[in-house]
């Protein structure tokens, strides 16, 4: 639907709106002030636009403006000073702001700033230089009043989305290894081996949203004033985060396997027996990583709090029939096993060799900066 695309799933904090409703005020009243002649316009624009959900975004969104008023006011005088107040003036405006942030490689909406910052100035009617720097000190002064009250009063962390989908995670994930274990011991029809294959696919694509709150949790945290008390546990969130990742394609290629290479006749080896044991110890064992409240064990889990993955499991001589499936099966659990059985990480082993890519990025984000006790 179209209206996804500015409406989202759940309403914000009533606190933004008024946030924002109280930064274009008070920007209009300090700018009325110290400017009484014109209305503060580029002031209540500017503070509106800074009031944003997390303050690093605030401050993007303060430079941007004030950098789009800067050149669309340079673009208003110097048009206005070669063709005069004529009917081509906002056309001229316009053409030469776009072609400015084209050439400046500039964002869409940082372009559209420099266009708008000229099209007020012309139809303001002030085209002198000193109506110019008049606006641009307003517009500062508008971006400063923004992203002081939005880090200031009770800057917004929005960690709690992305803690609560990890965990959700990991139990779908731990629900997953129990769907896979029951196919090993009972036979199953297509449409139930159909249904255990898109259930696991879908892992991957909560993996992918996981990671963009991941991205929003951590941007919450920076430049933050409120953002200490919430690090400890968002670096604990990418860390099991980190873990559970690989434990999904593992989760997710088993049960390709399984669908692609099924036979009736595979819950009959001997070798399979232990290995689907192994399965559920190792999602009883994946559940104790999680938070018990916010994603609690199946019922047909062990409720106890002790692993299960003792030591790892073998395939016992001679080699099986199904060995080309079985030896995948048992590749990608070994490897969720040493995913599920490694020490967690602390905040005081930052030389841990992590896996690269987003999450290590998104830590490296959140961990404090320290500048002494490292060699």
């Amino acid at each position: 639907m179209l209206t996804s695309r500015f409406v989202t799933s759940e309403r914000g904090p009533l606190l933004q709106p008024l946030k924002s409703t109280a930064a274009a005020l008070l920007a209009w009243f300090i700018c009325a002030q110290i400017f009484p002649e014109q209305p503060p316009i580029f002031g209540a624009i500017a503070a509106l636009l800074c009031v944003q959900e997390n303050v690093t975004t605030s401050l993007t969104r303060g430079l941007e403006r004030v950098v789009g008023v800067v050149l669309g006011v340079t673009v208003a005088i110097l048009a206005a000073l070669v063709f005069g107040d004529t009917a081509w003036l906002f056309t001229v405006a316009i053409l030469v702001s776009i072609l400015v942030g084209w050439a400046l490689k500039m964002t869409i909406g940082s372009t559209n700033q420099i266009a708008i910052s000229a099209l007020l100035m012309i139809a303001l009617g002030g085209l002198s230089p000193a109506y110019g720097v008049e606006r641009i000190v307003e517009t500062l002064i508008g971006a400063f009043v923004g992203i002081a009250l939005n880090a200031l009063i009770v800057a917004p962390v929005v960690t709690t989305p992305a803690r609560s989908a990890i965990n959700r995670l990991g139990f779908d994930t731990a629900e997953a290894l129990i769907r896979l274990s029951d196919a090993l011991t009972e036979a199953r029809d297509e449409p139930w081996l159909e249904e255990m294959l898109l259930r696991a696919r879908d892992l991957g694509a909560e993996r992918s949203r996981i990671e963009v709150l991941l991205r929003r949790a951590t941007d919450s945290l920076r430049l933050n004033p409120r953002g200490s008390k919430h690090r400890r546990q968002m670096f604990a969130d990418a860390d099991l985060m980190e873990r559970l990742h690989p434990i999904v394609s593992q989760v997710m290629g088993m049960s390709r396997a399984l669908y692609d290479n099924y036979d009736e006749t595979l819950v009959e080896d001997r070798s399979v027996a232990g290995m689907a044991e192994e399965m559920r110890r190792a999602a009883h064992d994946l559940m104790l990583l999680l938070d018990p409240v916010q994603a609690p064990s199946p019922d047909d889990l062990p409720q106890d709090s002790e692993p299960a993955l003792t030591k790892p499991y073998t395939i016992p001589r001679p080699h099986p029939v199904h060995w080309v499936l079985i030896g995948s099966l048992m590749e990608d659990l070994r490897r969720a096993r040493e995913s599920i059985t490694r020490v967690r990480a602390t905040e005081d082993e930052p030389n841990r060799p992590v896996r690269p890519g987003l999450l290590t990025r998104l830590r490296a984000a959140i961990r404090p900066v320290r500048t002494r006790g490292r060699a």
